[in-house]
């Protein structure tokens, strides 16, 4: 059901892509901490919604299609806000890339499954892949200025974002493989053709 708790908490992060990148754009050190803590909040809901759908007993189709979608939005919004305003350097953008592409990856094979309904479990891999990749981009959303209005000129945020994001790029490669093969393995099962029809016996007449 749509108004379902675990639901509502999954449209809530596609609520909160605009909130993101009017909270992003300006490029000052209070908006971009902000748009940090609205993008962190609403990456947790990833989490949240699936727990509760479990606890609650309110797992749904619907939860399930509406899931991926949801993160993948974020994400991309994400993505495309730190490149477009400068915030990824020019080695950045290659995991950014990676991530992408494995997105879209991803998105083709279960669209393929479905049709088969067989499906994509999601891997311990793959849940570390998440956790890495949305700290990165929370990371380079807030930037360096933020940890500067917090007292913490110190703390290279910027950098150490970049290096998560090049650790969660390398997990989108080994999990993105790991699902590769497993809708090849579906994709390579030759459908056994129909069986001929026997002809009637002599004799007597097909009913």
């Amino acid at each position: 059901m749509l108004t379902s708790l675990p639901n509502l908490l999954t449209l809530s992060r596609i609520g909160a892509i605009p909130a993101l990148v009017a909270l992003a754009w300006p490029r000052l050190p209070a908006t971009d901490l902000a748009a940090c803590l609205v993008f962190s909040l609403a990456a947790a809901t990833d989490w949240l919604d699936g727990h509760l759908a479990r606890a609650r007993g309110e797992t749904s189709r619907l939860g399930r299609m509406l899931d991926p979608i949801a993160d993948k939005l974020l994400v991309g919004s994400a993505l495309m806000l730190l490149v477009g305003l400068g915030q990824l350097s020019q080695l950045g953008l290659l995991p950014a890339i990676v991530i992408m592409l494995r997105e879209i990856l991803v998105s083709g094979l279960r669209e393929f499954l479905a049709g088969l309904a067989a499906g994509l479990p999601v891997t311990r891999l793959a849940k570390w892949k998440t956790g890495c990749q949305m700290t990165a981009l929370g990371m380079l959303l807030a930037g360096d200025g933020s940890a500067s209005l917090l007292g913490m000129s110190w703390l290279p945020v910027g950098m150490l974002g970049e290096l998560l994001l090049w650790i969660a790029a390398a997990l989108t490669l080994a999990t993105g493989w790991d699902y590769l093969q497993a809708a090849l393995g579906h994709a390579m099962v030759e459908e056994r053709p129909a069986a001929p029809r026997r002809p009637p016996l002599a004799g007597k007449t097909a009913v």
